[in-house]
């Protein structure tokens, strides 16, 4: 496609942004944006200027703990609060190591009601508190019935303060829990602040690498939205249980049988 026109910051529509309208329609991506000399316009500039603002704002937000307790409550299963070994946001930031450990006294918590059970999920703030705030209780809405019927002993929810992904392995040993679920708040990006990711975990342990993990990413309305991903996840926690195995060595073939 030819190079876009330079434009000028002086109002109008310009003729170029016929070109670019239907893909524009069609992807949050900044494609097309126009120009003044070689530098952006001010419309695409501010508009970039408050993206970014409102990723760092997602990082440093914090999570509506009460609100979330009540949301998963909701769901009819026991929900458990704990909190990783980090102090505060700040140290959580500077220090993912301490967001994969559960503090002391909450590994005692949970080891108390350790009786077995097939899967447990973990619902942690991670980089974007507004997108567990926001995804977690929708998804789960969909997925926990259908486990259910599935015959599958599901452990109480587990919400914990600043996790990292990696904190649902402790949480599954704590749980005699096979399988693991963690929904966490990804990454803010530029055209997302809110992306929601599910890690998928068979009898993680100590040595459990990320690549023993399945991921599903950019859950949220404008992503994948949450009937498709509880199809995914309901099908590799599935998967996982009849094989016995999760990352790399568990293809992820959902794509394909929801283009079916």
């Amino acid at each position: 496609m030819s190079e876009l026109p330079t434009v000028t910051d002086g109002g109008g529509e310009d003729a170029a942004d016929d070109l670019w309208a239907t893909l524009r329609r069609s992807t949050a991506a900044r494609i097309g944006l126009a120009r003044t000399g070689a530098s952006l316009a001010t419309g695409p500039l501010l508009d970039f200027r408050l993206a970014h603002a409102r990723a760092r704002d997602a990082v440093h937000a914090p999570l509506d703990e009460p609100k979330l307790l009540a949301d998963l409550r909701s769901l009819g299963l026991p929900v458990v609060a704990v909190s990783s070994a980090v102090r505060d946001r700040a140290q959580y930031l500077l220090r993912p190591d301490l967001g994969r450990q559960l503090a002391d006294a909450d590994q005692a918590l949970l080891a108390a009601r350790g009786e077995p059970n097939d899967v447990v999920f973990v619902v942690t703030d991670g980089l974007s508190a507004c997108a567990v705030q926001s995804h977690a209780q929708p998804l789960l809405a969909q997925v926990l019935p259908d486990l259910a019927h599935a015959g599958w002993q599901v452990a109480p929810l587990v919400l914990v303060r600043l996790g990292r992904v990696a904190i649902g392995d402790a949480v599954a040993r704590a749980l005699n829990a096979d399988s693991v679920v963690v929904l966490i708040g990804e990454r803010p990006g530029l055209s997302a602040p809110d992306s929601m990711g599910a890690y998928l975990t068979w009898q993680p342990g100590p040595q459990t690498t990320d690549a023993q993990r399945n991921c599903i990413s950019n859950i949220r309305p404008e992503g994948i939205g949450y009937a498709d991903a509880a199809f995914r996840l309901m099908h590799l926690l599935m998967a996982m249980r009849a094989r016995r195995i999760s990352g790399v060595a568990l293809k992820d073939t959902t794509e394909r049988l929801l283009a079916d």
